[in-house]
């Protein structure tokens, strides 16, 4: 699979002269990977692909617009480069997508690598990228159906105690903006919580303020979330912010049998009004 993707990324190098490709190699540590970006055709070998290839690429996309640009990419990463496509920060003529079928990716702590896949990959349906110009590996089938088990945890709760679990979870907030910075949705050139004039969100870390920030950060996701896990992996205070997302993403599910990202040319259903849609109440 490695050579496969150094072979891919050396081919098109050779054609694209003065294009990059934005890929994974390994760590200084000798055991994780980190993003790279190679420009010559002899700097492939630096490619690897393995279960600590956690990073959504998808993000640094919006960097290189307009300029030729290939790059490796799992599953979710590549509903990333639909989601932007479709909302029009992306060209898709000038990306060449390396799409790798996914065993599951696998965090690392204390110099070690977890026996168990990330809880987004214990959940998540494709294993097969979204969209690809090459595919590396064989095309594995979906999941077979949705499981939501940790969002209908916290929904068997009672709405105060609900109240209670995130009022605790955003208190520890300290507003780093972490999740904004590695999310491939958030790209808005002054984010809401930056304006002051209107003052959204205040400039101390306060109970009510992260509040705003965190709940009104998971409903611009609402219905967009591509489920790669990046705000929570890099949250270093440990939110669930998933929980969050994924709240919303079964919601998008059950009332309009839409998944994020599986297709650049359908819009999310709240960027989108038809004329035949009634409002109704939902109990």
């Amino acid at each position: 699979m490695i050579e496969t993707i150094r072979n891919k990324a050396k081919e098109w190098l050779e054609k694209n002269d003065g294009g990059c490709v934005i890929g994974y190699e390994r760590a200084s540590d000798g055991m994780t990977a980190r993003p790279v970006f190679i420009y010559k055709p002899y700097m492939v070998g630096s490619l690897i692909f393995d279960e600590t290839c956690v990073h959504n690429l998808s993000k640094y996309l919006l960097n290189r617009r307009g300029l030729k640009t290939a790059i490796v990419v799992k599953p979710c990463d590549s509903r990333g480069i639909n989601l932007l496509i479709n909302e029009h920060q992306l060209d898709r003529e000038s990306i060449y997508v390396i799409g790798v079928v996914c065993p599951g990716m696998k965090d690392a702590h204390f110099g070690r690598i977890e026996d168990r896949p990330l809880s987004k990959c214990r959940v998540c349906l494709h294993h097969t990228p979204a969209v690809y110009d090459v595919l590396v590996g064989e095309p594995q089938p979906e999941t077979a159906s949705r499981d939501y088990s940790d969002v209908a945890r916290i929904e068997g709760i009672s709405i105060h105690e609900r109240n209670a679990f995130w009022k605790e979870q955003f208190e520890r907030c300290i507003r780093c903006y972490g999740c904004r910075q590695v999310c491939a949705g958030c790209y808005c050139q002054e984010c809401f919580v930056d304006e002051l004039d209107p003052l959204w969100v205040g400039i101390r870390s306060g109970p009510e303020d992260n509040w705003i920030w965190n709940i009104g950060r998971a409903f611009h996701l609402s219905a967009r979330c591509i489920g790669c896990g990046e705000c929570e992996r890099v949250c270093p205070v440990g939110i669930p912010l998933m929980l969050a997302n994924r709240k919303l993403e079964k919601e998008s599910a059950d009332l309009f049998d839409f998944e994020p990202g599986m297709d650049a040319g359908t819009a999310p259903p709240f960027a989108t009004f038809l004329k035949e849609e009634t409002l109704e109440k939902v109990e």
